[in-house]
């Protein structure tokens, strides 16, 4: 029975936001230009190994190659058959919805219909001030520009005004895609109100987990479903996926061996920015317990937690790795493989 047949089958995939290497002192553009092929090499493997989704973030900082997420996901369609390729997420508050969809709807056409978008507002705030916008509109521009984005997906013909855009008076816009509807997930952290706008407009849900215990967000997940049923549509249109850091390796020493050093320097990076505390090894080894939000181990041990991550959740249909904290390429090569031939099949056996 082909993978779309299954009624319960979860996809399992893979979330880059294409790290820049971390292990220079000084990083050059060739050093990049490495990096990004070897990204690419990841994709493709991801591909071979029969993995569902892979998708590239979108940031404005040095540590971070992909400012131009739809390029890369462009040449990674060129080398790839099957995996779909999206956005995670596409920082949508500072972005032309025209564009995005021109863009998406291009990757649609080189895919051969294999693109989707995941929509948010993203984590960092760069863009804001980089593209003339004030952080102060954060929601505002975000609700304006999704609904603009739907309105492009369903008509070829916009009729359109709005506060942070010029109005469009019977534009069409090209390209469309190949599939009938280009999918759009809803990205979201942890806000009450993004929870109930994604299930109010029936879209799927992307739910980002980097931290605390994944079941804690089961009553903003239920309040997803109550808002998508109230508006009328049906469960199985309102899927939710879960991105969560994870890494599987042949033994959760080897794992944990392997992701905690470079997890642990990310993690008081980011935190000397947000005021947050040092990353402790209590911390982490909470995070890769139980109910801790981390997903680390051997394939047998990380496909039982993300089996437990859905339990928790009321069912999830997406699971995607967030792998990105200083691992080589070689060590990402093994895990994805690992991941595709093992997470995988043990996860919808």
């Amino acid at each position: 029975m082909a993978k779309t047949e299954k009624e319960n089958f979860m996809e399992i995939g893979i979330d880059s936001f294409a790290a820049s290497p971390k292990n220079l002192d000084v990083t050059t553009a060739q050093d990049n230009a490495k990096a990004m092929s070897e990204l690419l090499e990841r994709i493709e493997l991801a591909d071979q190994v029969g993995l569902d989704v892979f998708g590239i973030g979108e940031h404005y900082r040095k540590e971070f190659l992909d400012s131009a997420p739809a390029m890369i996901l462009a040449a990674a369609a060129a080398r790839t058959k099957n995996i779909r390729l999206t956005s995670a997420v596409t920082v949508l508050s500072a972005a032309d919805p025209v564009r995005v969809f021109q863009n998406f709807s291009t990757l649609d056409l080189i895919s051969n219909g294999r693109a989707e978008i995941v929509a948010g507002r993203g984590s960092f705030t760069e863009s804001f001030p980089l593209f003339g916008f004030n952080l102060q509109d954060y929601d505002a521009l975000f609700s304006e520009k999704l609904a603009l984005l739907l309105a492009i997906r369903e008509n070829e013909t916009v009729n359109w005004s709005g506060k942070f855009r010029t109005p469009l008076h019977d534009q069409a816009i090209y390209p469309r895609p190949v599939q009938k509807q280009l999918p759009i997930w809803l990205g979201v952290g942890g806000t009450p109100a993004s929870f109930v706008r994604a299930g109010t407009l029936g879209l799927p849900l992307m739910v980002a987990v980097i931290g605390g215990e994944t079941h804690r967000f089961r009553p903003l997940v239920d309040l997803y479903r109550q808002a998508g049923a109230k508006a009328g549509f049906a469960p199985d249109q309102l899927k939710v996926g879960l991105h969560s850091f994870g890494y599987a390796a042949n033994t959760k020493e080897e794992a944990i061996d392997n992701f905690y050093p470079g997890y642990e320097k990310m993690m008081n990076n980011v935190g000397k920015e947000r005021g947050w505390p040092p990353m402790s090894r209590t911390n982490f080894e909470a995070q890769i317990g139980e109910l801790g939000a981390i997903v680390i181990g051997s394939p047998e041990e990380v496909a039982e937690k993300i089996l437990r991550h859905s339990e928790a959740l009321g069912g999830i249909s997406r699971f995607s790795f967030q792998m990105d904290v200083g691992l080589s390429h070689a060590q990402l090569l093994d895990s994805i493989q690992l991941i595709g031939t093992q997470v995988s099949p043990l996860v919808n056996q």
